[in-house]
């Protein structure tokens, strides 16, 4: 069971926490204190790092996990089509504003100056036009297109500064037509097989067929993971119902993504993305620069401590640390720093209501069982809502409603536990119930509450369950339990 509360404590802290493995978490004893600070995924970032690392990596975190009895999810991140310029000669220069600058797609990869510099993108120029706007380095250096001849775009650097090599190359507005799987990413898939990833993250999908793409790509690779669209483009909003169709979740990606609408627009898209995505019954993770400044300092800005507590009051599922844990200099710090952000804001976060989340017939049974129980659990005070699930599919339901009620997934598989580590507010745990009675698993429920400290003397819990136990699908049932003294907390 992860995090497990303590005696007669506060409930345990509903948004999850992603943190980005890297080198500053090689280390056994760093990620032990990294886990201790309470994280529940990992990102395996493909953008960086060689294979060797990434299976390394994962290794540690699965024997970890099993040697504390802690379910931790791995993602894997494709690196998608980031469009980068090539390296100059000397390493950096230095460009002055209203100076003549070359972006040059025939141009050899080394061969960078001060005038002009490759691009890793050839068909950049087929994609540009004159008078567009182009963002290097996270928008440090911006250049505005005055002409384009064959290869070569003639650009006016607007603003200036020093300029390194392989920095990222992104326009403003979008509307760049690179696919968004390269061949990088299909070899990375079969990395992400042999690794064994719960979630595979793809990097700037446009619309739905690019999720359908990576559907197909896992097929191939025969892994059974779920997908999380990064929304980074400026076209992936125009096709949000299309991308989520195709989707276990999304990830709102705030580094290209205010690049390219504009950082005037990206508070707005962000609480409207969270919105929508649990509206439609997904997991949304918010990522990019969350606790930046802790990738050298040892407390958070105060504009960072806001942005984490307005996207947990906003609904997010889970936060993510990229660099602060990757290559920061107090990774386990900043995980801790997280927890306590998010549990101070949780503590303020208004609660939904359940009929504000139904809307029309229900498409399943287990979608009606989901917020039934939400909705009983609120009226009768419940201490815990134990959810048996084969897939996780009602855990999550329950879970698009904002609720103080813990949520404890049962389940004999441990592909579910990882699978569920990211939905805001569900807990997961262990249970097996093969040719158990319904009375058994009740008995085995009260057990496994006991076991994490959820439930003290009188407390109501409720439990989902089907008819059919162990069949995925098949929650079709809840029952209100009351804890005796035996169910008593230590």
């Amino acid at each position: 069971m992860t995090r497990l509360q303590k005696s007669g404590g506060p409930p345990p802290r509903q948004t999850k926490i992603i943190v980005t493995l890297g080198p500053s978490t090689d280390d056994e004893q760093v990620l032990r204190e990294v886990f201790a600070g309470g994280i529940d995924a990992v990102r395996l970032n493909f953008s960086h790092g060689d294979a060797a690392d990434h299976v390394r990596r994962a290794r540690a975190v699965r024997e970890l996990s099993d040697e504390l009895n802690y379910h931790v999810a791995v993602i894997g991140d494709l690196q998608g089509p980031k469009i980068r310029i090539e390296r100059f000669k000397d390493g950096a220069v230095t460009l002055q504003p209203g100076a003549e600058f070359l972006l040059d797609a025939g141009l050899g990869r080394d061969d960078g100056d001060e005038t002009r510099v490759g691009i890793t993108y050839a068909d950049l120029p087929k994609d540009v036009g004159k008078g567009d706007k182009l963002l290097l380095d996270d928008g440090r250096i911006r250049l505005q297109v005055t002409d384009i001849k064959g290869e070569v775009i003639h650009t006016e650097v607007l603003i200036g500064g020093e300029l390194s090599s392989n920095k990222g190359l992104n326009r403003k507005g979008g509307g760049l037509s690179a696919s968004s799987i390269t061949d990088k990413d299909r070899n990375d898939v079969h990395l992400a097989a042999e690794i064994g990833v719960d979630y595979l993250a793809v990097s700037f999908p446009r619309n739905g067929d690019d999720m359908l793409r990576a559907h197909e790509l896992l097929r191939e690779a025969k892994l059974r993971a779920g997908v999380i669209a990064k929304i980074e483009r400026s076209e992936a909003l125009e096709n949000m119902d299309d991308i989520l169709a195709h989707s276990d979740g999304m990830m709102v990606a705030r580094g290209d993504l205010s690049l390219e609408i504009g950082d005037a627009e990206l508070t707005a898209v962000q609480k409207r993305l969270i919105r929508h995505a649990r509206e439609n019954n997904k997991v949304v993770i918010t990522a990019t620069e969350m606790l930046q400044s802790m990738v050298t300092s040892k407390i958070p800005t105060r504009a960072e401590i806001s942005d984490v507590a307005n996207a947990v009051l906003d609904g997010t599922d889970a936060v993510m640390l990229s660099a602060e844990t990757a290559i920061g200099d107090h990774p386990a710090l900043a995980v801790e720093t997280m927890g306590r952000l998010c549990y101070g804001a949780e503590r303020n976060a208004p609660h939904t209501d359940v009929l504000d989340h139904v809307n029309g017939a229900f498409a399943c049974d287990d979608g009606a069982i989901a917020m039934s129980t939400i909705y009983a659990g609120k009226g009768l005070g419940v201490a815990a809502i134990a959810a048996l699930t084969e897939s996780g599919s009602t855990p999550l339901w329950m879970s698009r409603v904002l609720s103080p009620v813990p949520i404890y997934a049962l389940t004999p598989h441990d592909a579910t536990c990882r699978k569920v580590t990211i939905y805001r507010g569900v807990y997961p745990g262990n249970m097996d119930n093969a040719d158990k009675t319904h009375a058994e698993v009740d008995r085995l429920v009260i057990e496994e509450l006991k076991r994490c400290r959820a439930v003290r003397t009188g407390d109501k819990v409720i439990v989902t369950k089907g008819d059919f136990i162990g069949q995925s699908g098949g929650t079709n049932a809840m029952k209100v339990l009351t804890i005796d003294g035996a169910g008593e907390r230590p």
